[in-house]
């Protein structure tokens, strides 16, 4: 299992030493000083998880966390610090936290929490949103411009694993995994369903989202991204 995971965190020494302990273990490591410059990152790459230190300059990692979650960033977080206190925990599970680890900590420790998050998305956002398209998972709604779009279950599914990755492309057979797990459906199932899924998301209204990238998969853009 390749992982790719972004460190955010402004002890240099630290960081590198993660960094480094990290790729020994065949985890590719991005790193960030500022909770802006992580930000940044998290916008232009796809993570499995986050490593936030909570002590940042210019962006501190749980007001980083808390904005991702508001955005629908739903990359699981491992928060770093060396407060270890009830009410600093409290905090950082309300902004949208998946774990802590207090410092200092064992690299085997950090190695075993960064597989065990990867393995899962996390439960936190209930919101996404791509140009005038809104998911909401609590209520299980999506709309676009304001219009309800009625979904059956399989469309839902469809369009949720297309907005979590968006911009980026999803296969065919992540598509078939996150929809019908392993058992695998007729050959012409994912295409007929992404046809329905497009009379509801992109026929009614003047720019389309949906985009099929032949030989590789889909991807949720909007016009912006697509010229990028």
């Amino acid at each position: 299992m390749n992982l790719n995971v972004l460190l955010v965190e402004d002890d240099y020494d630290l960081a590198a030493s993660l960094v480094e302990y990290l790729e020994l273990e065949h985890i590719t490591c991005d790193h960030a000083a500022n909770g802006l410059h992580g930000m940044e990152l998290i916008t232009q790459n796809k993570y499995d998880v986050l490593l936030l230190d909570v002590m940042m300059p210019k962006m501190d990692g749980l007001s980083l966390c808390d904005s991702l979650r508001k955005d629908g960033v739903d990359t699981p977080v491992l928060m770093l610090t060396a407060r270890d206190t009830l009410d600093d925990k409290v905090a950082g599970f309300e902004v949208g936290t998946d774990d802590y680890l207090v410092k200092p900590f064992a690299l085997k420790e950090l190695l075993i929490r960064v597989r065990a998050l990867a393995k899962r998305r996390s439960s936190q956002p209930r919101k996404y949103t791509v140009a005038d398209l809104e998911l909401d998972t609590g209520a299980v709604t999506a709309t676009r411009n304001g219009k309800s779009l009625l979904l059956t279950p399989t469309e839902w599914k469809l369009l949720l694993e297309l907005t979590r990755n968006s911009p980026h492309v999803v296969t065919r057979d992540q598509l078939i995994r996150a929809v019908w797990g392993e058992d695998t459906p007729e050959s012409n199932t994912l295409k007929v369903h992404m046809h329905k899924l497009r009379q509801k998301v992109d026929k009614p209204f003047p720019n389309a989202l949906i985009t099929t990238l032949p030989r590789h998969g889909f991807a949720l853009r909007n016009d912006h991204e697509k010229s990028t």
